[in-house]
């Protein structure tokens, strides 16, 4: 329901009518899935307002037109930020583009002619109009400058907004630009609490995944120092050999030196025709 406030001279706006914003937890639970979700989307738009039953003026004088509060508005070009409700001539003229009303089991055909006419009459572009009870849903657009109502096969995808409306044959779905699904309140905390649960498993994971990186950087450290060591003592055993190769070299140098001595020395005893062996 969307009752008129009682105009009162001494505050011809009222921000509330004192009517509850939803008649049973099937309507206002999708009022409020519409709305959050729409705020999510443009959650990083500063010049994109969107708002839930909200009293929209769309003229200043009363006597004009009376207000409507849509279950949910956006509203393209207008900064964020809290308002009692909203007044058109202060927000540069811009009507909401785009409006939602959620069907109550007491919306009358009237009401609903009511609702559609003010939408039409002061500016809006895009108007859905979904029944949860009896899972319709029913797109008006602006066409020629008049709210023209839309037939839609497999689906409808809202021209300003982005999102995909698909009609099942249970519930109405709505999937935001890139095809994620509109959640409920309960729902978003859930996947919150799920994708926080997995982004603390993946830190773990990580930390544990540095941990062992940093022992395995360890045993390869003590494998280099084992393997230098390794090296370090077989360089030792090279040069040992080295050296004893060397010395062994210097021993046959000294031994062929003492040979050629004695051989020089049985020359010399020979031409004086003594015999080496004899003197031996």
């Amino acid at each position: 329901m969307n009752p008129v406030p009682r105009f009162d001279p001494a505050d011809p706006y009222p921000d509330s009518d004192g009517a509850p914003m939803a008649e049973n937890t099937l309507q206002f639970d999708w009022i409020v899935k519409i709305k959050e979700n729409l705020e999510i989307l443009f959650a990083d738009r500063p010049d994109v307002f969107v708002a839930g039953d909200l009293f929209w003026y769309p003229v200043q004088d009363r006597r004009l037109a009376n207000p409507m509060a849509p279950d949910a508005m956006v509203v393209f070009g207008r900064p964020k930020g809290p308002r009692g409700s909203y007044k058109q001539w202060e927000e540069d003229g811009i009507a909401p583009q785009v409006v939602f009303e959620v069907q109550s089991p007491s919306n009358g055909p009237k009401e609903l002619r009511d609702k559609l006419e003010f939408y039409d009459t002061h500016g809006a572009a895009e108007y859905y109009l979904y029944d949860p009870e009896r899972n319709r849903l029913e797109v008006w657009l602006r066409q020629d400058g008049r709210l023209a109502p839309v037939a839609y096969v497999n689906g409808w995808t809202s021209p300003r907004l982005g999102i995909r409306f698909a009609l099942r044959a249970e519930t109405l779905e709505i999937f935001d630009p890139a095809g994620r699904p509109f959640l409920s309140p309960v729902e978003l905390a859930r996947r919150a609490r799920q994708a926080e649960k997995q982004a603390r498993e993946a830190e773990e994971q990580a930390r544990e995944a540095a941990a062992r990186a940093a022992q395995e950087r360890a045993l390869a450290a003590q494998e280099h120092a084992r393997a230098e060591q390794e090296r370090a003592r077989a360089e030792q055993a090279d040069a040992r050999a080295e050296q004893e190769r060397i010395c062994a070299e210097q021993e046959r140098a000294l031994a062929g030196q003492e040979r050629a001595r004695a051989e020089r020395l049985a020359e010399r005893l020979r031409a004086l025709g003594i015999d080496p062996d004899a003197v031996g």
